[in-house]
């Protein structure tokens, strides 16, 4: 019987062959989604799509793009964006 915690839409289910020739169920944590920009909805390069724990333990340079507006806005959108705020000055 599945344990309760395992019921919910939380995990994803796997069929896995053993050595043996039986086939178990193994439940894994679904990834989450790809990061995308707040301005276009494309996805975002150079941003991981690990799980918290993975995240957590990442360093903070690897989480996002080094450059204004990392892990925020994809490139062309940041482009546009510094240009719009270069001509307000």
């Amino acid at each position: 019987m599945v344990e309760g915690r395992r019921k919910s839409g939380r995990f994803r289910r796997i069929s896995t062959k053993l050595p043996g020739g039986k086939t178990v169920t193994h439940y894994k944590l679904y990834k989450p989604g790809k990061p995308t920009c707040a301005e276009c909805g494309a996805i975002l390069q150079g941003v991981p799509r690990g799980g918290k724990s993975e995240m957590k333990n990442m360093p903070k340079t690897m989480k996002r793009p080094e450059r204004p507006y990392g892990g925020v806005l994809c490139s062309r959108c940041m482009r546009i964006k510094i240009v719009q705020k270069a001509r307000q000055q």
